[in-house]
């Protein structure tokens, strides 16, 4: 049987990526929860984590154990409110900012188990391209993908975001062959002016393919890309979502962003922002090689 009071510390890591970051979330110290870790991992004959450069990543069986540790918690809490009454603390409104990509393919179905599970925590959800102010209280909490966060706010940094090129598999496999030197005969699917995606595809092996319509939407050019008009710039976690798009072969991925999710610093001690953003990072991180890519 699992000794379950070693699960908050292998959940504590498994969010945060190191044993310190893990310490200071749950007030414990850096022995505490490396000796708490570890013996869960002798208890259960395997290791959870394993060390790299950036900090601990799960291994295949921490993987396999994460989602029902989350499971567990989730339980526990809700026998623990049930039995101390504390369920009035976690109630209220969170106003939760992040681009409509990712709130309509990714976190639409995150947000309905958390609403199930806390039904007096309600979400108001804003969302676009922009960043909602937390520093300016234009929003309690925010999922961003950024190259750096300028902003005073706190958070988690989850795991790069790769940016990709996509195209449909019938588009790759009629089109690509038939291209000529530098994509020539190829279609990009363009966003107009803007800088940083024009100089994707000036670096890319395809610089001299026709750049074709003006869309700022990123979800038509999905859409698009779908129904086969051409190659566009995607988060590489479309391919997850639609199988039927796949990266363009030749192109590589930009790793230059990264997930966060951002909260004002007086809302940490708050229960039902804490609840929730504990809640929304372990659903991201169960879901982090599809944000990654491949």
């Amino acid at each position: 049987m699992i000794d379950w009071k070693s699960l908050p510390a292998f959940l504590a890591v498994a969010r945060n990526g190191s044993l310190r970051a893990a310490a200071d979330q749950s007030d414990s110290t850096h022995a505490t929860v490396r000796r708490q870790v570890e013996a869960l991992e002798a208890q259960l004959g395997v290791q959870l984590f394993r060390r790299a450069a950036d900090g601990l990543h799960l291994t295949a069986a921490g993987r396999t154990l994460l989602p029902r540790a989350i499971d567990a918690e989730a339980a526990l809490l809700q026998g623990t409110n049930a039995v101390k009454g504390l369920d009035r603390e976690a109630s209220g409104r969170i106003r939760l900012s992040a681009d409509p990509m990712t709130a309509h393919f990714l976190l639409a179905p995150v947000l309905a188990e958390f609403a199930k599970l806390y039904p007096e925590i309600d979400l108001d959800l804003q969302l676009s391209f922009g960043v909602d102010s937390i520093s300016k209280l234009e929003t309690d909490v925010s999922v961003r993908h950024v190259t750096e966060v300028t902003e005073d706010a706190v958070g988690r940094k989850l795991f790069p975001l790769s940016i990709g090129v996509f195209a449909s598999a019938y588009y790759i496999t009629k089109t690509l062959p038939e291209a000529g030197p530098k994509g020539r005969g190829l279609t990009w699917i363009g966003y107009g002016d803007v800088p940083e995606l024009n100089a994707l595809i000036l670096n890319s092996p395809f610089p001299e393919a026709k750049v074709r319509h003006t869309i700022p939407d990123p979800a038509m050019h999905l859409h698009m890309a779908r129904a086969g008009a051409g190659m566009t710039v995607l988060a590489s976690w479309v391919q997850s979502v639609f199988p039927e798009l796949q990266r363009v072969p030749g192109t590589v991925l930009d790793e230059r962003r990264s997930t966060w999710v951002l909260l004002h610093s007086d809302l940490r001690r708050v229960k039902r922002v804490r609840l929730f953003v504990d809640y929304l990072c372990a659903a991201l991180l169960e879901r982090r090689a599809d944000f990654i890519g491949t």
